[in-house]
């Protein structure tokens, strides 16, 4: 049974602002994090609430893909406000709209997820008193789901495993065999090796590069890689208004197989897995048993489909087989 709706106030769907949470990466400064929230037409009164991380490269504003004609399919936060969601995107440390702090090469995947998880529990503190936004009124209770995509999923999962942020986690284009291809010998070595991943990770990243916040360059030849053809051309073209660096550290540890699996394994929490059938993520069917320790599993391969899910016409069948999958492991009550 569904609970009371609460009207929330008129104004606009869409509200961004900046929360500062504890210093990063040794850094003294306060970190701030850029956060983006959608509300759907009518709030419930206990909600659940999707915190989304963005892959590498791509900031907050890929979850709501605008093309210039205006057509909002290929927006997530559109299609989960749709389904009565709240969605709040954030920008990791160091990328789009976020502070940068000053060694981006001490910005580790360990450091990176404990300062998401600061400005979950931040968020979460303001949607209880009611500073999250001026529409929402406080909420004594809501559900907390956590949403990454690519380098955002491993980033979650490193989350959860570690402060149990999340009621339940929605991982897509996401898998542990890494990219081995693409990785150079001296990380290589470190396969199936997470510990030592780990410890050598930063000295790994700073053999490639003196720049801990490099730009992407995506030649011809690997665009068809990442978004796996057939992405709608609007919706790729689209992704100008929202690129932003990478972070060296985490996206080269993001590439080593097997660097998240102890952490895979630890969650404990119902798992949803969104893979499309020309993603990077490895052989979709054997993905579900790095996750041993969860109650609940679902994997969806999505048709016709590259890593960058949001760009193609089966956006609309993730979103409506995510929000049933929710309905079943986490109803609104």
């Amino acid at each position: 049974m569904q609970a009371p709706q609460a009207t929330i106030a008129a104004g606009p769907r869409r509200w961004q602002k900046t929360i500062a949470i504890e210093p990063v990466a040794g850094d003294e400064r306060p970190q701030l994090i850029a956060v983006d929230i959608y509300l759907p037409a009518s709030v419930a009164a206990a909600p659940r609430v999707l915190f989304c991380q963005p892959g590498g490269a791509l900031d907050k504003g890929y979850f709501n893909i605008e093309p210039d004609d205006g057509d909002d399919r290929f927006s997530f936060a559109v299609q989960m406000t749709a389904r009565g969601f709240i969605v709040i995107a954030l920008d990791h440390p160091g990328t789009g709209a976020s502070s940068k702090p000053r060694d981006g090469f001490a910005l580790t995947p360990q450091a990176l997820s404990a300062a998401n998880a600061n400005a979950v529990d931040t968020l979460k503190e303001q949607l209880r008193n009611g500073q999250l936004c001026p529409a929402l009124p406080p909420l004594a209770v809501f559900t907390a789901i956590g949403v990454g995509h690519s380098m955002g999923a491993m980033l979650t999962v490193l989350q959860q495993a570690r402060f149990e942020s999340y009621a339940a986690v929605a991982l897509l284009g996401f898998g542990t065999r890494g990219l081995p291809d693409y990785l150079p010998q001296q990380a290589l070595v470190y396969a199936d090796d997470a510990p030592g991943a780990r410890e050598h990770i930063s000295a790994l990243a700073r053999l490639q590069g003196d720049d801990p916040y490099p730009a992407l360059a995506v030649a011809a030849g690997r665009a068809g890689a990442i978004y796996g053809g057939g992405a709608d051309r609007r919706a790729v073209a689209a992704l100008a208004k929202i690129r932003t660096n990478l972070l060296a550290v985490a996206g080269l540890f993001s590439m080593i197989p097997g660097s998240t699996a102890p952490d895979c394994a630890q969650i404990d929490v119902p798992v949803f897995l969104g893979v499309g059938d020309r993603d990077i993520s490895g052989e979709a069917h054997a993905i579900p048993a790095s996750f041993s320790g969860s109650p609940e599993m679902a994997l969806l391969v999505l048709p016709d489909t590259g890593h960058s899910h949001f760009l193609f016409p089966s956006i609309s069948l993730l979103c409506e087989r995510l929000a049933r999958w929710m309905d079943t492991v986490l109803p609104v009550s």
